[in-house]
């Protein structure tokens, strides 16, 4: 069986609107399995520049699937190895909730197999 490592990844500013409203980090971290295919998270790297706490949310078609706290100027690596599979046509998006008019940026690494 074939497969194909795909990454959402990158830094990106932010600007908290509440740890109760996760908003898109930014429109290139959205993935959709495409037909055919399965996706599986493997894994997830997260770093935060600012004064804050912070949590990236990984959504899938909407709504929240996990959640990673990423402290004030520290980072964070949690292994997702075939927790679940995410079928053709799921949509994952990486979404950032932080306090109300923190700002800073976000690093984030979500690795997945496509197969």
């Amino acid at each position: 069986m074939d497969s194909t490592a795909r990454f959402l990844q990158g830094v990106f500013p932010f600007t908290g609107k509440g740890l109760d409203a996760p908003h898109l980090l930014a429109s290139e971290l959205s993935y959709v399995v495409p037909d055919g295919s399965v996706a599986q998270p493997v894994y997830l790297r997260g770093g935060n520049s600012s004064e804050e706490l912070i949590c990236i949310v990984l959504m899938k078609d909407g709504a929240p699937m996990r959640y990673f706290p990423v402290g004030a100027k520290a980072g964070v690596h949690v292994s997702l190895r075939v927790i679940e599979d995410l079928e053709a046509g799921t949509t994952i998006e990486l979404f950032v909730a932080a306090p109300d008019g923190a700002t800073g940026s976000a690093i984030v690494d979500l690795g997945m197999v496509e197969v």
